[in-house]
Parts: structure tokens; C-alpha cells; sequence
């Protein structure tokens, strides 16, 4: 029998419904043209260990990761970076401050998904320039002393950014997901993974479990070819809460929950509380309420709390994103403290921190 009606034509004409593709740079290509120093690198690699020091109990800080919802404009997330470079130096006996770097957002629908994708605000989504452009800013942030975090969304998006990163986050959406405890475990660094949006913790418990064990999947390798990606596991995961369609689980009971459900799992206790979300029912200026709260907990000797986030820009509040033109160093996502009430937070925390240490050693002497 001949075989030719198997022989398919070099082209194909293009089917009205297909995909259209455009070919980016590899992982490894865009690290070639922007590298990390070994100065940064060594850095990063300091910070990563101080993370894991504070999850293990063995540094007694509060470890707080601070920033923008997203980042949709260089310059004032720059000028961000150093405001908090000069008030981490402050704080820095009580508190590890960590700059939220956040390039991709979850979308429910559709909408902006981050610097990386719509770089230009416009919906051109230049992909080509938002990896390059996130890149660089995270490059500035580091170069300022700042350890720095995201929520890794994509993950063939992670290869781009995974060397300048102190800890991650897994989003509420994704924590479910296979594909990212798999990446997750073959991660050098930290990563929390967000209870579901249901306020349960069963499915994060699942996540870390999994996380921490060692994988063969598929992926792509630095040069962005397809290939079977072999990790190791990753001890480094812990909780965030971040309430749930019930409501905040901010609170100490939730949080006594909490950690049954990560003893049940079989897990270390070690929680972050994220006073955005559904903890502070979407309001930005709930979050000191909730800080407050989970750092009483904290100094009344709950050391399971090992953390907190915040969402902070700025400025208060939030814009629309497509009214000309934009107000400066205002979010496009979520709404998000403004940075005087976020430095008068840390500071008033930090020493209540250094009250109760300093309580502590006159005790002790």
C-alpha cells in the first residue's frame, strides 16, 4: 500500500481557530545578556539562608515580605526598593524584609497579567520585552540589598527569574496544581504555598508534602527544549494564609487550626499570615488591623507564625488601568497600603519585637 496520503507538506495552511507563535529567547539566553554577578549571586544566596533560618526556627525574626500587588512601573517600584532598602536597614535585628517583585498576575477571567506579558500597558503583550524589562528590575532591586520574592505563575516563566529570587509564592489558584508542586520541587530557594480559596488547609499540606519529595516530570530545560526534568524535593516549603470565601483565618483560632491540619500532615508548624486577600476582605487599609493581630499572637509566644505579607505601593489604594494618565506609584491590581502607613507599621512592630526580646533576656539574666 503506498503510503503517501501520510506524506503531510512542509507548510500547512493556517487554520482560522489555530494559535499564532513567536519564539523567545531561552532561560539561559536572557541570563547570557543579563547576568547576575557573583557578587548578587552570593547575595541572594545569604538571603536564602537567612529564609530558611527563620522557617527552621534557628533566627528569631520576623521574616515580612512587602511590596507592590504588581509592578507595572519601573520607576516607582525603584524608588519603592529604596525606601525599603533604607528602613530593612532599620528593622533589620527583629525583622528579614523582602520585596514583593510580583511580574505575572492570576487572572479569574481575563485582565492585565503582569509586567512580563503586557509590559507596555496596552494589551501588545511584548513578552520579548516584559521578561528582559522584569529581569532588569529585579537586577535593581537586588543591587540595592534587597532580597526579593514573587508568585511564580508560569511556570516556563520561572527559568527567567529563578536565580535572583529568596522565596516564592504558589497562588491560592495554583497550590492545587501538579505542574507547580513539581517545579516547586526542583526550586533552590523558599516557597509558601497559599491555603485553597475555600480557607481549607489540606490542600497546601498536600502541596508541601509533595513538594518536598523528588520528581521526574516534563519541562524545559535552560536552552527552552522540551525535556524530562529530574529534582530533588524541596524542604523549604511552609503555609501562608490568606483567608478564603468564608472569610479571614487570620485569627487564632484559624491559626490553631492551621497547625493541627500541618501536624496531622506531618508537617513542621511554620505559618505566614498574608493580611491582604480575604484577610482583610479585600480593604488595604484593614491590613495594620490584621498585622497587629497576628503579631500579638506572635508575641504571646506563638512561634509557629514565622511571617507576614503585605501589599504596599506608594501610594493608598488602587487605579483602573486604561484612564490617562495613570496616577504615580498608585497599584493597577489590587489596592495596597501607602508606604507611610507601611513604614509606621514595620517600625511600631519591630519595636514591639525588640520590647519583648529585651523582656526576655532580663528574665533570662
Amino acid at each position: 500500500m503506498q503510503s503517501s496520503s501520510l506524506a503531510l507538506p512542509l507548510t500547512q495552511p493556517q487554520a482560522a481557530n489555530s494559535a499564532v507563535s513567536q519564539r523567545l529567547p531561552s532561560p539561559h539566553l536572557l541570563k547570557q545578556q543579563m547576568p547576575l554577578s557573583n557578587t548578587l549571586a552570593h547575595q541572594v544566596e545569604q538571603h536564602r539562608q537567612a529564609v530558611r533560618a527563620i522557617l527552621e526556627g534557628r533566627d528569631s525574626r520576623l521574616l515580612v515580605i512587602v511590596g507592590p500587588c504588581s509592578i507595572h512601573d519601573p520607576r516607582s517600584a525603584l524608588e519603592y526598593a529604596d525606601r525599603l532598602a533604607t528602613l530593612s536597614a532599620e528593622v533589620s535585628d527583629q525583622m528579614l524584609l523582602v520585596m514583593r517583585a510580583y511580574v505575572e498576575k492570576p487572572r479569574t477571567t481575563v485582565g492585565w497579567k503582569g509586567l512580563s506579558y503586557d509590559p507596555h500597558l496596552d494589551g501588545s503583550d511584548d513578552m520579548h520585552a516584559g521578561i528582559a524589562l522584569s529581569r532588569g528590575l529585579m537586577l535593581g532591586m537586588l543591587e540595592r540589598g534587597l532580597p526579593i520574592a514573587t508568585e511564580l505563575l508560569q511556570p516556563m516563566a520561572a527559568g527567567y527569574f529563578d536565580d535572583l529570587l529568596s522565596w516564592a509564592a504558589i497562588g491560592a489558584r495554583t497550590t492545587e496544581s501538579q505542574i507547580h508542586r513539581e517545579m516547586v520541587s526542583g526550586l533552590g530557594l523558599p516557597v509558601g504555598f497559599k491555603n485553597g480559596t475555600d480557607g481549607g488547609v489540606a490542600i497546601a499540606c498536600d502541596a508541601m508534602r509533595s513538594a518536598a519529595h523528588a520528581h521526574r516530570h516534563f519541562g524545559m530545560d535552560a536552552q527552552g527544549y522540551p525535556a524530562i526534568i529530574e529534582t530533588l524535593g524541596n524542604p523549604d516549603t511552609h503555609l501562608v494564609l490568606r483567608g478564603g470565601h468564608q472569610g479571614p483565618n487570620y485569627d487564632q483560632a484559624s491559626i490553631a487550626h492551621a497547625r493541627q491540619g500541618l501536624a496531622k500532615a506531618g508537617l513542621t508548624a511554620r505559618i505566614m499570615v498574608d493580611c491582604s486577600h480575604a484577610n482583610s476582605g479585600k480593604d488595604p487599609l484593614r491590613q495594620p488591623a490584621v498585622f497587629e493581630d497576628v503579631l500579638q499572637q506572635r508575641l504571646a509566644g506563638d512561634r509557629s507564625i514565622v511571617g507576614m505579607m503585605l501589599e504596599g505601593h506608594l501610594f493608598d489604594g488602587c487605579q483602573a488601568l486604561g484612564k490617562t494618565p495613570l496616577k504615580y506609584g498608585v497599584s493597577i491590581t489590587d489596592g495596597c497600603l501607602g508606604w507611610d502607613s507601611t513604614q509606621a507599621l514595620l517600625r511600631q512592630g519591630a519595636t514591639a519585637l525588640a520590647d519583648i526580646a529585651q523582656e526576655k533576656s532580663v528574665v533570662i539574666r
